[in-house]
C-alpha cells in the first residue's frame, strides 16, 4: 500500500465551507533544525465547517502525512516536543513524514478567547475538523498520532473515515465514554476552569493525568525539567478554551464496538502508572489482534512523549517499517534508547501479518536521577 497518497484540492474546497486562512512562518523553530529536509514550516489558521483550527506544517510537503493531536490543554508544543527533540525520532519523523500538528480549538500559543456564543464543539465535531484540514492540504490517507483526548479523536475520525487512515500511533488512549467518577471529577474541573480559571488545582489535576508521581516531585525530591515547563505553558492557555475542550470530552462516547472494523494497524503506548492504563489495554483487547500492538511504558505517567520519548523509537521503528519506512542511512545504528536490543522480547521478530512485528509486550526504561 502506498504512503503517498493525496485528494484532489479542488474538491477540497468543497468540503469547507469558509476557505480563509493565516499563515504563520515558524521557519525559526528549533524544531527545524532536526531536520535538513524541511522545507518550509508554517502555523495555518484554518476556518472549517466546525470552526477555527491551528495546524503547524513541519517538512516536506510531498512526503507521506503524519497528523498529530494533542491531550487537552496542550498543543504540540506541549505534547510531543520531548518526542521530536529525541534525534532518533526526529530523524525516523521527520525523515519519513511532512507532520501536521492539529492543536485543539483556541489551544495553540496566543490564542485569543473564543467566543461564548459559539457552540461548545461535540467529540464529532472535533474529528470532523481533522477531515476538514485533510481537505483543505489536499491530503489522502495519513498516518496519525494521538495522545489521550487527541488519540479519541484520531479514533473517532478513523472509525468515520477509515479509507483515510493508514495508521494509528496512540499514545494512553481512550476509547470508552467517561465513567460516573471520571466524568464527576471532569464536572469539577470544568467548574473551576469556568469560574476560577486556571487555578490552582486544575493544574495539580492535569499534571496528574499527564505525568507519574516519580516526575511531579514531593516533598523528598523536586519537580522535573518536564512537569515544570508544562505547568508553565499551562499558565498560558486560555481557561474558556480548555473548558471547551474538557466538556467535550466529557461527552464522548463508547467506540467499543466500532472498533473491530478499523482498516488499519494501530501501535498503542501507555505509561504503567497511567490513568488510562485499563482503559488502553481494553482498547487493545478490542482491537483485532492481528493488526495492533501494546507497548507498556514501565514507571511512566500518560504522556510517554514527554516523559520517556526514548522508550519509543523501536517499537516505532519496528511498526513504520510495515509500511516500508526506515531511518536514514547515516541513522542507522541502533537507538540510543534505554531499551536495548536484548531487552526485546524474541517474539517481537516473529513474522506477523501485514508486516506488523510488534505483540503486546511490556519495555523496561531507566529513570532519569
Amino acid at each position: 500500500m502506498s504512503m503517498k497518497t493525496r485528494a484532489n484540492p479542488r474538491s477540497a474546497s468543497k468540503a469547507i465551507a469558509i476557505f480563509s486562512y493565516e499563515m504563520v512562518n515558524l521557519s525559526q523553530h528549533p524544531l527545524l533544525a532536526l531536520s535538513s529536509s524541511s522545507s518550509s514550516a508554517y502555523e495555518h489558521h484554518i476556518q472549517t465547517n466546525h470552526g477555527s483550527v491551528s495546524v503547524a506544517v513541519y517538512g516536506d510537503h510531498d512526503k507521506p502525512a503524519l497528523v498529530t493531536c494533542p491531550d487537552v490543554a496542550l498543543n504540540y508544543m506541549s505534547c510531543f516536543e520531548g518526542l521530536l527533540f529525541c534525534p532518533e525520532a526526529a530523524s525516523l519523523l521527520l525523515h519519513n513524514f511532512c507532520i501536521y500538528h492539529i492543536s485543539p480549538p483556541g489551544h495553540e500559543l496566543g490564542a485569543a478567547p473564543i467566543s461564548p456564543k459559539t457552540p461548545v464543539p461535540s467529540v464529532d465535531d472535533l474529528a470532523d475538523q481533522v477531515a476538514d484540514v485533510l481537505d483543505f492540504f489536499g491530503l489522502g490517507s495519513v498516518m496519525c498520532l494521538g495522545a489521550t483526548a487527541g488519540a479519541y479523536i484520531l479514533t473517532l475520525f478513523a472509525a468515520k473515515c477509515r479509507e483515510r487512515v493508514l495508521g494509528l500511533v496512540l499514545v494512553s488512549p481512550l476509547c470508552k465514554a467517561p465513567t460516573w467518577t471520571e466524568w464527576f471529577y471532569s464536572k469539577v474541573e470544568s467548574n473551576l476552569l469556568y469560574y476560577y480559571g486556571m487555578c490552582g488545582l486544575v493544574k495539580e489535576s492535569l499534571l496528574q493525568r499527564f505525568f507519574s508521581k516519580e516526575v511531579r516531585g514531593c516533598s523528598e525530591s523536586p519537580e522535573s525539567d518536564i512537569v515544570q515547563g508544562c505547568r508553565s505553558l499551562l499558565d498560558q492557555r486560555q481557561s474558556m478554551n480548555v473548558w471547551r475542550f474538557v466538556e467535550a470530552m466529557n461527552g464522548r462516547y463508547d467506540l467499543t464496538e466500532g472498533l473491530k472494523q478499523l482498516q488499519c494497524r494501530t501501535l498503542i503506548f501507555v505509561g504503567k502508572n497511567s490513568q488510562f492504563h485499563v482503559e488502553a489495554v481494553h482498547m487493545t483487547a478490542k482491537l483485532d489482534r492481528r493488526y495492533c500492538a501494546l507497548d507498556e511504558v514501565q514507571a511512566c505517567g500518560s504522556l510517554v512523549t514527554e516523559e520517556q520519548p526514548h522508550a519509543m523509537l523501536i517499537p516505532m521503528e519496528y511498526f513504520f517499517m510495515g509500511y516500508g519506512l526506515y531511518k536514514p542511512s547515516e541513522l542507522d545504528c541502533s537507538p540510543r534508547s534505554p531499551l536495548s536490543p536484548f531487552c526485546i522480547s524474541p517474539e517481537l521478530l516473529s513474522p506477523e501479518s501485514m508486516g506488523v512485528k510488534l505483540k503486546p509486550i511490556k519495555t523496561r526504561a531507566r529513570l532519569q536521577v
